[in-house]
């Protein structure tokens, strides 16, 4: 029996409330295709024609964009990764409220609330994966790092889950079948917000802003089993904080300065525009209009995506296992491989199949969706969460706020442009649209095969080696030891005398 001690469990607790920051996303994300189908929804806001419902969803791209880019890297390094998805969670909160109730007919104000919780999204997916690759063991990041997808997946599940449940009561709820939609989404801010402040705070965050030693020692004993553990580990950060310091510039302009950082930087670009343009960013926003080609009963397709959702949650899950055994390059060149097999097979079934008074067969219908379920499975547990785990994990110290806010934010760039074309794609051509999806996919295995280096179990402060750049805990330990003998510094003496007693001692 494995024995598991009371300070993993409690990793595991902290990662997971940070995690929930993505719930927010998965349910947003969702939560818009959700309510289209209400027509409660299209009369109170006075039929908005195609033009409006693109602006709905370009809002939420643009707030988003916005507070991943320029607000959520800059907030997380100033006040901290806690802050960060507090702040997010409470921006969610206002712009909940401001959906729910907006004015009839005031779309304008509807929008607004897409603003701002796009801003507040940004932040909180900036401040999340950082506080988890910073607080995780390296020998399980990536498994607790699957559970940040995963989460994505438990969002879309109570969206479509309460949209199908208020889509078969519309005579009873009247408006508020989309407005429960809408104003459900209170939940997990409001959890996040009660949990944030009393999980410790990031050490290396504590030890970038003012050197504060004893309140990062304080936070790693919290999660880490041994004294010997945190010492290391306290010590390891400086070395590599220290270097970051002398040797390498902070902030945005680093991003590009340092050849290894820019290198890492151009392949998480492509790894999260990527994720988007496989296909799934699609469908999650248009699977209505896409089922609407092959059922035409509306309950039917809401049934369809809720267990689409739950689904979602089971293949994610896949990654808890598979990511720390076969590795992130294992996942993405899998995945990219079956969604493209995926995409094929289903444009070729829905094009190749007659279409009977209006629609497909049954048969038929139910052959895309299990194919489209097929292609879930692969995306989940690859692209989905491998995605998040690389992004989190391969920036140093002194750029990786930055970098994950702006890395991560190209998701909803990418996003946005495929959205805004897609469904005039989809109704000039049809499912043949979707054998463009395998040629991305396929393209993007690829891309992995040859220029994304492999970083299963490395820790954060080694990680730079893999990508041409210096050992920031050697060269960090070199301009300790330098300040050591020059300026004698106490506490510099005792810590190291901790760590060798500690080493002693085992």
């Amino acid at each position: 029996m494995v024995n598991v001690s009371s300070k993993r469990v409690y990793n595991w607790y902290i990662s997971l409330v940070a995690a929930s920051c993505m719930v927010l996303y998965g349910y947003d994300a969702s939560v818009f295709n959700a309510v289209q189908g209400s027509k409660h929804w299209v009369a109170y806001f006075n039929y908005p024609n195609p033009n409006t419902i693109g602006a709905i969803n370009t809002a939420y791209t643009v707030g988003a964009v916005v507070g991943g880019f320029f607000f959520g890297g800059p907030l997380a390094d100033c006040l901290g990764r806690r802050f960060g998805m507090a702040t997010g969670s409470a921006l969610v909160i206002i712009a909940t409220f401001m959906q729910t109730f907006s004015p009839r007919g005031n779309v304008g104000c509807f929008i607004g609330g897409r603003v701002l919780i796009g801003l507040g999204q940004g932040m909180a997916l900036t401040a999340g994966p950082i506080y988890i690759g910073e607080l995780a063991p390296a020998s399980i990041r990536g498994t607790i790092m699957s559970f940040w997808q995963m989460f994505y997946s438990v969002g879309s599940f109570l969206a479509y889950w309460v949209n199908y449940a208020c889509s078969e009561n519309p005579q009873h709820l009247g408006e508020w079948d989309w407005k429960m939609v809408v104003i459900f989404q209170l939940l997990m801010p409001i959890l996040i917000i009660a949990q944030v402040f009393f999980i410790p705070e990031s050490p290396r965050w504590y030890i970038q802003k003012g050197n504060q030693i004893e309140k990062a020692r304080k936070s790693l004993n919290r999660v880490r089993n041994t004294d010997q553990e945190v010492e290391e580990e306290i010590l390891a950060i400086r070395e590599a904080i220290e270097f970051e310091k002398e040797a390498i510039s902070s902030g945005y302009s680093a991003l590009w300065k340092d050849k290894s950082v820019r290198k890492r930087m151009y392949i998480c670009l492509i790894l999260n525009a990527g994720q988007q343009v496989t296909g799934q960013g699609t469908l999650n926003s248009y699977s209505t209009i896409i089922y609407k080609k092959v059922f035409t009963d509306a309950s039917q397709i809401a049934l369809i995506n809720a267990l689409n959702a739950t689904f979602g949650i089971i293949f994610t899950l896949n990654a808890t296992w598979t990511v720390d055994r076969f590795g992130r390059k294992f996942l993405f060149i899998v995945g990219g491989i079956g969604m493209a097999i995926c995409m094929v097979i289903v444009a070729s079934v829905e094009t190749q199949t007659p279409t009977i008074n209006g629609a497909k067969s049954q048969s038929v219908g139910i052959s895309i969706v299990f194919i489209m379920f097929l292609f879930a499975f692969f995306y989940k547990p690859s692209w989905g969460a491998t995605t998040w785990i690389y992004t989190s994990e391969i920036f140093s110290m002194n750029v990786r706020a930055q970098a994950v806010g702006m890395c991560s934010q190209t998701q909803n760039v990418a996003n946005s442009i495929v959205q805004q074309f897609f469904p005039t794609f989809l109704n000039n051509e049809g499912f043949y649209a979707f054998y463009m999806f395998a040629g991305i996919n396929g393209l993007l295995a690829a891309f992995v095969w040859f220029f994304v280096p492999e970083t299963k179990k490395v820790s954060l402060e080694e990680i730079d080696t893999l990508f041409g750049g210096a050992n920031h805990i050697e060269r960090g330990a070199e301009i300790i030891d330098h300040k050591g003998a020059v300026e004698h510094i106490p506490e510099l003496d005792e810590q190291n005398k901790a760590v060798s007693a500690n080493v002693q001692r085992v």
